[in-house]
């Protein structure tokens, strides 16, 4: 089977010397020497940009990207009631937070280009929500979809026009860079994420890019249950176990070693499929902007196909209703009684995905829009149509590690042969 992005581990077994080392020393908790080290190798990484130039952001490591997103809003001062600016087009972790202290996400819709969060939708959700809350919302929340960067100079922009804070989520874009500079150092804070299906894994958990040490300090202090300095337990605020474990941190350590070539390689696998796809009318690769301040790490390659493209089984898509989650694993999945709802992608990308899937290749939709899940049914949205025409069109090809080249050709040739001539 041939898998959108696994992990893969470092050659020279970096990861095992770390976590053994970690058994060694009896460090097996939330904190210790890797988490201080791992923490260090991901400010440097962070805060080198291309030109030489070096920031002096603080990275705080976390049990998931979800909680440097909670963590992230906690330290913006988000509270019950609040509204928090936030990409539609993404999954469900960059949204739910803002749910967990009782504020209001309000959906900003896409810009064509990129597929990330529209400017100037932005500024006009921001002053229209000021008219009629009364107040500027408490945080923005812009999202590197697929690993592609949005525009920051506009966003961070119109954030300093309101002096609202900024925090990036580029779980799926470690190492992706505007103008030199890498993702979640441009706001205040920048998420990331090190799932088993991120640039690089620590099984599961997550960091937090920090603009100082004073906002570290704070995010590590809520990270470790808030508790004050005392011989005793004394808490003077509600805190989170979000620490990351000593032992995932060896895993990160090793990672670490292999970023750049991680990274090399989805840019290479992303130039593959342009190569191949060129030819092959009805189906179009989502290519980053000409604009070469854009430097997309290509965590997944997604492409789209146009709606008039026949498929292999099309007239069976969403026949008969899914058992299980696609994709796998994924914990327990709520049945459902209809193969269908409201906003779905067209027959044809189903198609697609099953006759795709019985090659053994995963190919999977793109994020359905948050605005149009059902748990968000209330939520105040600024929409122009692009997130919802995408998730028509759009699907996801491998581009992991563990993606070879053949791998390309024969994903390519597969899709030749799923089009109906």
């Amino acid at each position: 089977m041939i898998y959108l992005c696994l992990a893969h581990m470092s050659d020279d077994g970096a990861e095992q010397k770390y976590v053994k080392e970690a058994f060694d020393t009896n460090w097996v908790v939330p904190m210790g020497p890797n988490v201080n080290g791992f923490e260090q190798d991901l400010a440097d990484f962070s805060n080198k940009k291309t030109d030489g130039e070096m920031l002096d952001r603080k990275v705080v490591c976390l049990s998931a990207g979800t909680a440097a997103v909670h963590l992230a809003l906690l330290a913006c001062g988000v509270q019950a009631g609040d509204e928090v600016c936030v990409q539609s087009f993404t999954f469900c972790a960059s949204s739910h937070p803002i749910t967990y202290l009782g504020a209001k996400p309000v959906f900003i819709d896409s810009e064509r280009d990129t597929w990330n969060m529209d400017p100037e939708l932005l500024e006009k959700a921001i002053v229209e929500r000021k008219e009629a809350t009364g107040k500027y919302p408490k945080a923005i929340i812009p999202v590197a979809l697929y690993g592609m960067p949005y525009d920051c100079e506009k966003i961070m922009a119109v954030a300093n026009k309101y002096g609202i804070p900024v925090i990036e989520d580029a779980a799926e874009g470690m190492g992706s860079r505007f103008d030199g500079q890498v993702l979640g150092t441009f706001g205040r804070f920048g998420v990331l994420s090190f799932n088993g299906n991120k640039m690089i894994t620590t099984s599961g958990g997550g960091a937090l890019i920090c603009q100082n040490a004073e906002d570290a300090n704070n995010v590590m202090w809520y990270a470790t249950q808030a508790r004050d300095a005392y011989p005793y337990y004394e808490h003077t605020a509600i805190g989170y176990n979000y620490r990351m474990s000593n032992v995932c941190a060896g895993i990160g350590r090793g990672q670490m070693t292999v970023l750049d070539a991680h990274i090399a390689h989805h840019k290479h696998v992303q130039g593959l499929y342009k190569q191949l796809l060129k030819d092959v009318q009805g189906v179009s690769l989502h290519e980053q902007p000409a604009d070469p301040r854009y430097d997309s790490n290509f965590w997944l390659c997604a492409a789209t196909l146009d709606a008039d493209v026949k498929i292999v089984g099309q007239e069976n898509a969403y026949k008969e209703v899914i058992k299980s989650a696609v994709g796998g694993a994924a914990g327990v999945i709520k049945a459902v009684e209809s193969a269908t709802t409201d906003c779905q992608p067209n027959d044809n990308v189903e198609a697609l995905r099953v006759f795709m899937l019985a090659k053994k290749v995963e190919c999977r939709p793109v994020w359905k829009p948050m605005h149009k899940q059902p748990v968000y049914a209330d939520a105040v949205a600024y929409v122009n149509g692009v997130s919802e025409e995408i998730f028509k069109v759009g699907f996801c090809l491998p581009a992991g590690p563990y993606v070879t080249d053949e791998d390309v050709h024969y994903i390519v040739e597969c899709i030749k042969e799923a089009i109906v001539k």
